[in-house]
């Protein structure tokens, strides 16, 4: 594993359990409360949770081995790959992973394929992608 950056952490499925454990608390400050109710809308926004952070996980990682980079989920073989040095990016240029544009908080690097045309790598931290590129590319 060359680069590695998850699409999301795991602790937003703190949030539901943590609105229910504050409604009830609420609840129970200025009358009776119900403790059904209440640990059914911890579920119910923990299961919400869980698919929102599961769906940025799969569209949102950026994974880099020495044979492939994955960006979301549409991965391409480092042999493709021609160049990630001095390459531009040109207007209208295909996004990785299917999107019209980079994901927010992430920085574009354009990659030039065999075939010569570029496309549109993310990261976070586009320097540590493009250094282990640089280790598996040879342009």
């Amino acid at each position: 594993m060359l680069y590695r950056e998850s699409g999301s952490s795991w602790w937003p499925l703190l949030w539901g359990p943590a609105f229910a454990v504050a409604g009830y608390l609420i609840e129970l400050i200025t009358g009776p409360a119900s403790v059904r109710l209440w640990t059914l809308v911890g579920l119910g926004l923990t299961l919400g949770a869980v698919l929102w952070v599961y769906g940025r996980v799969k569209t949102g990682s950026v994974v880099l081995t020495a044979e492939g980079a994955q960006f979301g989920r549409e991965k391409v073989p480092v042999a493709m790959i021609e160049a990630c040095r001095d390459v531009g990016a040109p207007t209208g240029a295909r996004v990785l992973g299917g999107g019209w544009s980079v994901p927010k908080g992430t920085t574009a690097v354009p990659l030039r394929l065999l075939d010569g045309t570029v496309v549109l790598g993310w990261a976070r931290d586009p320097e540590a992608l493009l250094a282990g590129l640089r280790r598996v590319v040879r342009g």
